[in-house]
């Protein structure tokens, strides 16, 4: 894997878009931007009571949901029925497509075992919960399970999460999938807990949990500060262009692993992975990435590794000529 010119590249396109110290998000393709106060919780929307959005915080309106009523701009999720949805996905349905707004999707504490689709015709979605230990999405679906249609439903469809949006931020939740650790080798056995689709994206203080690729950053521009990611095999892994900032990777692997493996298959491609100040734990012998694509980018800076990394640090995923 190259590992030379990456960092500023990397760093520089997502801070660029994603990150800005007051307003709110901005409309419209690249004029865009994600905010502190799009991560944070509306007043009075964390209380167990049902929550009138229209009473105080979030300065939205009761009614609406893509009918004919006026926009929500915060809606709640409560297990109980105190709030507006009792599931995450009821929440997410209730942004009208065409969405041009931020809307705070605010989640209460609960295991919520759902699987979770924000799709690309609904951005600006903030998802906000009330502690990683405390508001948890959990699913537990393989790539080898067997969908609706009859046939596997494949690496990127088992995602317990899936956000195909731009614009999209989380923050204090728990995204998981819980589906049991396969043996090294073993084929089908991907189980993503988060897949990330759209661009733009900013997760605070989120914890990913699985063990064989972990976490999709697929494709877009994203933002990871201060998140929890744990993981055994390609835990993190795409074709994106991504910072990891502060963040706590823990590996789960019983023998060998693999932190990163990063899809790009050009030179031209301004995609790749950077690791500025990020601390390494847990278990098994690990490489700091693999090659799955010919032009593989990930870099490591200012990071916290500890003794499990192997020596040779890199996989050239078996094909020599992607070792640089």
């Amino acid at each position: 894997m190259a590992a030379t010119g990456v960092l500023v590249v990397v760093v520089a396109l997502v801070f660029a878009v994603t990150v800005a110290g007051g307003g709110g998000a901005g409309v419209g393709g690249d004029g865009g931007f994600i905010t502190w106060e799009d991560l944070s919780m509306p007043a009075g929307a964390a209380r167990s009571s049902t929550w009138d959005d229209t009473a105080g915080g979030g300065g939205g309106k009761r009614s609406g949901g893509g009918g004919g009523g006026e926009q929500r701009t915060t809606i709640v999720v409560s297990p109980d029925g105190t709030g507006h949805s009792r599931t995450v996905q009821g929440a997410v349905d209730m942004v009208p497509a065409g969405n041009t707004r931020r809307v705070k999707i605010v989640v209460r504490p609960g295991v919520y075992r759902e699987k979770v689709t924000v799709p690309i015709t609904k951005p600006f979605v903030s998802l906000i919960g009330m502690g990683t230990g405390h508001t948890v999405i959990t699913w537990h679906s393989r790539a080898s399970d067997v969908g609706a249609s009859g046939h596997q439903v494949g690496t990127f469809y088992s995602a317990s999460v899936a956000v195909e949006a731009d614009y999209f931020c989380a923050s204090h939740i728990t995204f998981e999938n819980s589906a049991a650790a396969a043996a090294p080798g073993a084929v089908g056995q991907q189980a993503v807990a988060l897949r990330l689709s759209g661009d733009k994206t900013v997760l605070y203080k989120c914890r990913i949990l699985g063990t064989q690729d972990t976490l999709f950053d697929n494709i877009g521009r994203h933002y990871l500060y201060n998140c929890d990611i744990q993981g055994s095999i390609d835990f993190i892994f795409g074709n994106a262009r991504s910072l990891y900032q502060g963040c706590t990777l823990h590996a789960v692997a019983t023998s060998y692993g693999a932190i990163a493996a990063s899809q790009r298959s050009s030179p031209s491609e301004e995609s790749g992975f950077s690791f500025v100040g990020c601390r390494l734990t847990g278990s098994g012998m690990l490489y700091l990435g693999r090659a799955w694509g010919k032009y593989s980018r990930v870099v490591y800076s200012y990071c916290d590794l500890s003794g499990i990394i192997v020596p040779q640090g890199w996989s050239d995923w078996g094909d020599q000529s992607r070792t640089k």
